[in-house]
């Protein structure tokens, strides 16, 4: 399970991986992270760019492969903390399924969205 909150707005979903994907303030640049989610932890399986530049060079073990350089942190982490601005077009939430902008599972009444791994007895707080 996933639990997501921005200010109010709260949701739960039912999902084991999930990608997040966005463009670079400065660059115009393609970002994207492939996370999985596990009993506290969201790990993250899998980075994206698709250049360099302002912060975003990939490390030196990344493989350039369909357009992004790509690489495998393997990081557990107990929480995203997502900024969200009006200066920027919203984050992209995508599962196997489908794509949608974060707006449409939890909209950004705060600055910050947070994202971590909750279990289904949990309600989003």
């Amino acid at each position: 399970m996933l639990c997501l909150a921005s200010g109010s707005a709260k949701a739960v979903l039912a999902i084991a991986s999930f990608t997040l994907a966005w463009q670079h303030s400065v660059e115009k640049i393609r970002w994207e992270e492939s996370y999985r989610v596990e009993a506290g932890a969201l790990v993250l399986e899998e980075a994206r760019v698709q250049g360099s530049g302002a912060g975003m060079e990939p490390p030196l073990a990344s493989v350039l492969k369909d357009g992004f350089w790509r690489w495998q942190p393997r990081q557990a982490m107990p929480e995203l903390l997502l900024t969200r601005s009006e200066f920027t077009p919203d984050y992209q939430f995508c599962t196997r399924d489908r794509c949608q902008s974060l707006t449409g599972i939890v909209p950004p009444t705060a600055a910050v969205t947070r994202l971590w791994a909750c279990d289904k007895n949990m309600q989003a707080n």
